[in-house]
């Protein structure tokens, strides 16, 4: 990407406005809203490369984790 990367409270404040997006959404429609906001940002994005690496980063260790 060309744009600078965020701060470290930008970012915050990114997380901050998607936990309250993805809450006021019903649940069962979670999924399509976080399809569709990918889709958006990746349209801003504007390169595949960088979109697919953003997914791969997104993906990695989200096995879970030990329980209790």
């Amino acid at each position: 990407m060309s744009a600078k990367p965020l701060t470290v409270a930008e970012l915050e404040a990114v997380y901050d406005l998607l936990s309250e997006a993805i809450d006021a959404v019903p649940p069962d429609r979670r999924e399509l809203f976080l399809a569709k906001l990918a889709l958006l940002l990746a349209n801003l994005v504007g390169s595949p490369g960088q979109v697919a690496a953003a997914v791969k980063a997104a993906a990695a260790n989200l096995s879970p984790g030990p329980s209790g």
